[in-house]
């Protein structure tokens, strides 16, 4: 993937985003566009090999519009300022966890995982944490996971008003695990439990923003595939419990 032209179309858009030069620009676009998509495609193909339930899709299926709905929103740009692609065997809208890549100047990731999931959705996971507690730490204190998603105990919580509508916005802190938490023990759970700090997540998403030389080429392959692969045991856990809902 040619990473560096399409981040400097990306900044030339942040500087220039409306319609008039957007259609004096639609070539470039559409060579970048193909350009990530064909990242998208070798994305799947190797996330395919360790999680054959994506077999199925296909670019379509993750990709995103870089036309912006500004009916309510005060930002009236026209043009996103980023390409994203989000890897989900039930579809973009689904509850269940998957993979998202995200280039975007200074804000490039990789994320894993869920966000925003129904209360009662929430308190299954939570009970299964709580019914396969050495399971689900086996899940998210492993080597690899603490590489790449950092240790709970050490995150700030990102406090918002709003809710993020989707995964393409970008988030503060290199690395992490749980984007939204409560302050404190949801109701009907224990406070004292040892782990109670997976009880306060409000979502299973983990991410880790990387450089924005790293889509450049084809070696960014291998480090994508550590990354979703150290996050899996995760994403299948919730999902194991989200599955039993969609």
């Amino acid at each position: 993937m040619q990473a560096k032209r399409i981040l400097d179309f990306l900044r030339e858009v942040m500087a220039n985003n409306n319609r008039p030069w957007f259609q004096e620009h639609k070539g470039e676009y559409e060579a970048v566009r193909a350009d990530f998509e064909l990242g998208v495609q070798q994305a799947l193909e190797r996330i395919v090999t360790f999680d054959p339930e994506i077999a199925h899709l296909k670019v379509k299926d993750c990709t995103y519009r870089f036309y912006r709905d500004t009916r309510f929103l005060p930002d009236k740009s026209p043009y996103k300022n980023h390409f994203g692609a989000y890897i989900n065997a039930k579809g973009k809208k689904a509850l269940r966890g998957g993979y998202y890549m995200h280039l975007e100047p200074g804000h490039c990731l990789v994320a894993v995982g869920n966000y925003w999931l129904p209360t009662n959705i929430l308190t299954s996971c939570r009970n299964e944490m709580m019914a396969n507690t050495a399971e689900w730490l086996k899940c998210v204190e492993s080597k690899a996971f603490l590489k790449y998603f950092g240790d709970l105990p050490k995150q700030k919580s990102i406090q918002t008003d709003e809710m993020k509508s989707e995964w393409e916005e970008s988030w503060d802190s290199p690395q992490g695990f749980g984007l939204m938490k409560l302050k404190t023990c949801p109701s009907g759970f224990p406070r004292d439990w040892e782990y109670v700090r997976y009880l306060r997540l409000k979502d299973y998403c983990c991410w880790h923003h990387v450089d924005d030389d790293f889509f450049e080429g084809d070696g960014w392959l291998d480090e994508l595939e550590r990354m979703c692969k150290a996050a899996k045991p995760m994403m299948d856990f919730t999902n194991a419990v989200i599955d039993d809902y969609e």
